[in-house]
């Protein structure tokens, strides 16, 4: 069996990684977990080209179990679905293509990923958040919220005409969200959890004002912790890093996949933590 993960630029992912080791692990040495460069423009010839080989057994040819996705193409792919899970609905965008019986199910693990990733640093549900940063992940982050039972919350962007989808998953799910702008940061992160989506690196011209945050998830995973992270690290608040949700997610993703529940979530986490080392290593040489 064979499964992948696609976007562009694609060179960066942990995802072979994790995978791979969840295959060792295992047992599965006859499944195969590539990564393969794919934009938008791409995407539906490749879909289309997986057709006679999606979710069948293995055979003469590879049977392929699934793919993963970076955005762009987590809504790109949403029309070329047989059928996609309310939740991908809800947040825009699917980050998970399971195959079966020659159907493609779209699904998305990222919120999944968020709300294990918290769970396990220990931050308790929150009663009030703000969010940084209005993208896909923000719209994901949102989704956990109101699993978490949060039905409200704020969201700092630059430019608010931007942030009209994450508004619109907002809506959605329920949820009263309101949209300010990154010179009302002050007056917002009175909370009891703020979560970072900003790119690598973004949110560090705002750790000193950070720094007195209850709990602060920081999306990023390398290099780690951001200054963000350490400001409110040394005020005494709980940090959570992007590394636990990436790795939950892909958890999640390889349940979906094999049909297993066994997914051995230690291997998989050593096996990105060695890989994050190693590139860390690398830029230091």
């Amino acid at each position: 069996m064979r499964a992948a993960v696609l976007g562009s630029p694609i060179g960066h992912s942990l995802s072979p990684y994790l995978h791979r080791a969840a295959y060792e692990a295992m047992g599965l040495d006859d499944w195969r977990y590539e990564a393969f460069k794919c934009d938008e423009a791409r995407l539906p010839g490749l879909m289309r080209e997986l057709v006679p080989v999606r979710g069948q057994e293995p055979g003469d040819g590879d049977a392929w179990a699934g793919l993963s996705l970076t955005m762009p193409l987590k809504r790109a792919v949403l029309p070329l679905l047989d059928t996609v899970s309310e939740l991908a609905v809800e947040v825009g965008g699917a980050n998970t293509v399971v195959f079966r019986d020659g159907r493609g199910h779209g699904d998305n693990t990222d919120v999944y990923g968020i709300e294990r990733a918290l769970a396990e640093a220990g931050v308790p549900a929150p009663r009030s958040a703000t969010v940084l940063g209005g993208g896909a992940t923000a719209a994901s982050a949102l989704a956990a919220l109101r699993n978490l039972g949060l039905f409200s919350a704020t969201l700092l962007v630059r430019d608010p005409s931007r942030a009209g989808e994450t508004a619109e998953v907002a809506e959605r799910l329920g949820m009263a969200l309101a949209v300010e702008t990154f010179d009302k940061l002050d007056a917002l992160i009175g909370v009891d959890l703020v979560v970072s989506t900003l790119p690598g690196g973004a949110a560090d011209a705002y750790a000193d004002r950070l720094a007195g945050v209850p709990a602060l998830f920081d999306v990023v995973y390398s290099p780690w912790p951001t200054r963000a992270a350490a400001a409110v690290l040394g005020a005494g608040g709980t940090v959570v890093g992007g590394f636990a949700m990436l790795l939950h997610q892909a958890v999640r993703q390889v349940e979906l996949m094999t049909g297993r529940t066994d997914v051995p979530v230690e291997a998989m986490r050593a096996a990105g933590e060695a890989e994050i080392f190693r590139r860390s290593a690398t830029r230091t040489d």
